[in-house]
């Protein structure tokens, strides 16, 4: 009977957490507040651009701070539904263990902390392209080219050996949990074995995460459809067969963005 219970559980407790994600971010972004989901503005804005100036190092520090804190839960939102195979399989394995709520947690903690480690990279490229823009005159004038390289590495990034292999790996929980499950430490393997899956999804989904910062990392509506894209590029049968239309699809934004500019 526990069992059961536990099985029949499973997947709306997951789904619970996601939406729970969905709804914070939502009304995050509805908020007077939502523009501290878009970074770019923080130090001009509101409370937190006073406490960013009135702190040692707080320019730097706090906007950071909320930044990976956002950045984890849009990852949370928009990733974790794309892992539930690997989730359910790893709590079968594991169904039969006292500990398997807590391994089970410290997997998606340990998937969680490479999607925030790629949060605070991607922040730090962010700001450097910033720097950039503002050193450069013609950019400063011209920033839809930033946005039409961005599309173009990601729309390249799909036909790339990186890419098939870190999704096929992604595409085959049920083998990745053989390999990488088992023996002593059961604690430190699932924090693991959560981290090396998340290393796979973030080298297989980080140009097209990066298209958050083209539309708004506080787009709502664009974290829908692009965690909709790579849920069904992992989860899906024909999954796979997306990636190249989508990578096509992306190279024509980008050429079309450049045409209009010129």
């Amino acid at each position: 009977m526990r069992a059961a219970w536990h099985q029949s559980a499973f997947l709306p407790i997951a789904g619970l957490l996601t939406g729970t994600a969905w709804i914070v971010l939502w009304l995050w972004a509805a908020s007077p507040y939502g523009g501290y989901l878009d970074h770019g503005s923080w130090l001009q804005t509101g409370v937190a651009g006073a406490i960013c100036r009135s702190l040692p190092a707080g320019e730097a520090l706090l906007p950071g701070l909320l930044y990976v804190g956002g950045w984890l839960l849009m990852s949370a939102a928009m990733m974790l539904p794309t892992t539930l195979p690997l989730l359910e399989i790893f709590r079968r394995t594991t169904a039969a263990r006292s500990d398997r709520h807590r391994l089970l947690l410290l997997l998606i903690a340990g998937y969680l902390v490479v999607w925030g480690a790629f949060g605070v990279i991607a922040h730090l490229a962010d700001l450097g392209v910033q720097a950039v823009v503002l050193q450069s005159p013609w950019l400063t004038f011209n920033a839809w080219a930033v946005g039409a390289g961005v599309l173009a590495l990601a729309g390249l990034f799909q036909f790339s050996a990186l890419k098939y292999r870190c999704l096929d790996e992604c595409r085959t929980p049920f083998s990745f949990v053989v390999r990488h499950w088992g023996g002593e430490r059961p604690a430190w393997r699932s924090f693991r074995l959560g981290a090396h899956h998340g290393l796979y999804c973030v080298g297989c989904c980080w140009a097209l995460m990066l298209l958050m910062f083209v539309v708004g990392t506080g787009s709502v509506g664009w974290m829908l459809l692009l965690g909709a894209i790579m849920a069904v590029e992992k989860n899906l049968p024909w999954g796979r067969r997306l990636s190249a239309p989508l990578g096509i699809a992306l190279l024509a934004s980008a050429s079309w963005i450049v045409l209009l500019q010129v």
